[in-house]
């Protein structure tokens, strides 16, 4: 059974803003904004949001295939995420288009100003579930891509009866109040970052309980505070993990939804589950770059140990790995400070 990821895939550009952006904005003259901000390191990764939360699922040991467009700039990366482990086999190459580019500046509060180039993204909507065979896609993932596709997507899963998390996040700002009640009613589970959460409230008018009425669970990512996963009238609150250095935030909410993605594929509780997203987050805030960090089974339980307490065995059985003792690593210093 496949677990389908769709969203962006792209090449991120960061750069490193050694100050702060609120310094610099007045706003009193928002109206008139013009600024510029000299940045002091550039690094291009490849990046997107598929590939991020199908590079994170990869780690936890999933097998996610990837349905996505890509540029002919994209080989040498698709042969990469093909040797993590993922399936690329519905990723398609569209002809003369660059591979979409993300471009974003963090400041030294871990702020971030980024702009998006659509390229290949935008012939996402050519690609359809209805291509593959039925009953085989087991769960979906309709996270930020063009906004036809993912509205595409969000009529298919629901025609064809396949459990989708939806995940509008970026593409908030580009959809119409209709398509985002469309996308949460009768998800699995809709999940969004605390200021992502507001913006659908002020376009949709929807507020918490409204939003439970149309979905089974609500997570809402709260970055240095943690996460709550709502189901019903309950709710479980998730703290964030500790961590050794805050390097980048770019990729962090994608990597928080591919350990919740895990923990709702293996039939873990929700408090394990959104811990084991908490984890994957904070490993990718350690390196820069949305797909360069890296961990074992024994390895990720070891820090869960050290951060939450024993694993429960449950956790230990999906990751096909023995629980850490009580001799495992201690846990890192700080905490986050990421807006998942």
């Amino acid at each position: 059974m496949r677990i389908i990821v769709t969203g962006s895939i792209a090449y991120d550009y960061i750069m490193s803003f050694p100050g702060d952006f609120s310094e610099h904005i007045l706003p009193d003259k928002i109206d008139v904004l013009s600024v510029s901000f000299l940045v002091d390191s550039l690094r291009r990764v490849p990046g997107g949001c598929a590939a991020n939360i199908a590079y994170n699922l990869a780690l936890l040991g999933e097998r996610p295939t990837i349905m996505a467009t890509v540029g002919a700039d994209f080989t040498a990366d698709e042969a990469r995420l093909a040797a993590a482990g993922i399936d690329v086999s519905l990723m398609r190459t569209i002809p003369d288009e660059t591979t979409a580019s993300f471009f974003v500046s963090t400041d030294e509060r871990n702020r971030q100003i980024a702009s998006f180039y659509v390229g290949a993204m935008g012939h996402a909507d050519g690609l359809s579930f209805h291509d593959i065979p039925a009953g085989e896609v087991r769960m979906a993932i309709v996270a930020p891509n063009a906004p036809s596709a993912m509205q595409k997507y969000v009529r298919e899963c629901k025609a064809l009866g396949i459990p989708y998390v939806y995940d509008p996040s970026q593409q908030i700002v580009r959809l119409d109040a209709a398509a985002l009640v469309d996308g949460i009613q009768g998800s699995r589970v809709f999940i969004a970052n605390e200021y992502e959460f507001a913006l659908v409230e002020e376009k949709t008018g929807l507020g918490v309980e409204d939003v439970l009425s149309l979905t089974d669970i609500l997570i809402v990512t709260r970055g240095e505070h943690g996460s709550v996963i709502r189901a019903g009238h309950h709710a479980d609150w998730i703290p964030a993990v500790p961590t050794a250095a805050e390097v980048d935030p770019t990729g962090v909410g994608d990597a928080y939804r591919a350990g919740v993605m895990f923990g709702l594929l293996r039939d873990l509780t929700w408090p394990v589950a959104g811990r084991v997203g908490a984890l994957c987050a904070t490993y990718a805030l350690e390196v820069l770059g949305t797909q360069g960090h890296h961990y074992t089974a024994p390895a990720f339980l070891a820090r869960y140990a050290a951060s939450f307490g024993p694993p429960p065995a449950e956790l230990a059985r999906a990751l096909g790995a023995s629980p850490a003792g009580p001799g495992g690593p201690a846990a890192p210093a700080r905490t986050t400070s990421n807006d998942l």
